[in-house]
């Protein structure tokens, strides 16, 4: 059995970096760094307890320039964008996950969901299993024999079980339930009324969400609470809920490295990272964890026959 090549949800560890460390360490030029530090933090704890083989982080850049935003302009529309010092610190996270060895993923039409999806159905095709890093329950429709799931920071870890669990669906109707319930934190509408208990009731009885549609004259007879009116509203937004399982589902057509040793981990060389770390004001106890991950012996290669 190979190893798992992890796959991070960087920009979701760099967030919530941002909200949880006081901006008290700032550069040269007097912006905060504390998204740096807290990432920076994250990054050597995955690296020294799972010593990975392979991995990869991948950073949002689409923002309001994905594929998605041209089907449905209001896309993300609610959410503002991040401040200009938090944009700084974006890009110095990539400079310090690039500096620690890791391959950095980053496009200007797609997002990281869509960038580890491409990712992890690349590495799928090698006959290699992935780890996708991150909380977001969007990833559900990734999860499979070969994928699982960790939310690293509460150390929970789930596969297809857990999905199930989770949601109440499989993971192979994970973005049709996410069109069905829409989603207020991407602004993707859904169909109105529809919740996520009667989402996954009707993705129990009809399987997916173009048969639901297809179908839906018969979700009147369903021994369900309002069943005639949710029949009513699957007819009339109907379209509605089409739009949104575009905007729901995860691309697996993003460009990323095709190859396992694409996303081989290279080990840290110290001296080449000092000047990083000076100019991030990294402190010493960070560079001490930096150098031993330097010298660390190389973790277990995955079979080269498969990538």
């Amino acid at each position: 059995m190979t190893a798992a090549v992890h796959l991070i949800d960087a920009s979701l560890y760099v967030f919530r970096a941002w909200h949880a460390l006081p901006p008290d360490t700032l550069d040269a030029e007097g912006q905060p760094l504390n998204a740096v530090h807290g990432f920076t933090r994250f990054l050597l704890d995955l690296l020294e307890r799972v010593r990975p083989s392979h991995l990869a982080a991948a950073f949002d850049e689409s923002l309001t320039r994905s594929f998605r935003n041209s089907l449905y302009p209001a896309y993300k529309a609610n959410r503002a964008l991040p401040p200009a010092e938090l944009e700084r610190q974006f890009v110095y996270c990539k400079q310090v996950a690039q500096a620690l060895g890791v391959t950095v993923l980053a496009d200007a039409q797609y997002e990281a969901d869509d960038l580890i999806g491409s990712a992890a159905a690349r590495l799928h095709a090698h006959d290699l299993d992935v780890v996708i890093v991150s909380a977001d329950k969007d990833f559900g429709q990734l999860i499979s024999l070969r994928a699982s799931q960790w939310d690293f920071s509460r150390d929970l870890r789930w596969d297809e079980t857990g999905v199930r669990t989770r949601l109440g669906v499989r993971p192979d109707q994970v973005a049709d339930y996410l069109a069905l319930t829409g989603d207020a934190i991407d602004n993707i509408p859904g169909v109105p009324g529809i919740g996520a208990k009667t989402a996954a009731s009707l993705l129990h009885h009809f399987g997916t969400l173009e048969a639901l549609l297809a179908r839906a004259d018969e979700v009147a007879f369903l021994r369900m609470r309002g069943a005639a009116t949710v029949a009513r509203r699957l007819r009339e937004h109907a379209d509605l809920a089409r739009l949104s399982r575009q905007l729901t589902g995860i691309a697996l057509d993003a460009p990323v490295p095709a190859h396992s040793d694409d996303y081989r981990h290279r080990r840290p060389v110290f001296d080449e990272i000092e000047p990083i770390c000076d100019r991030l004001r990294l402190g010493p106890m960070t560079r001490t964890r930096i150098r031993a991950l330097g010298a660390a012996a190389p973790p277990d290669r995955i079979d080269p026959a498969a990538g």
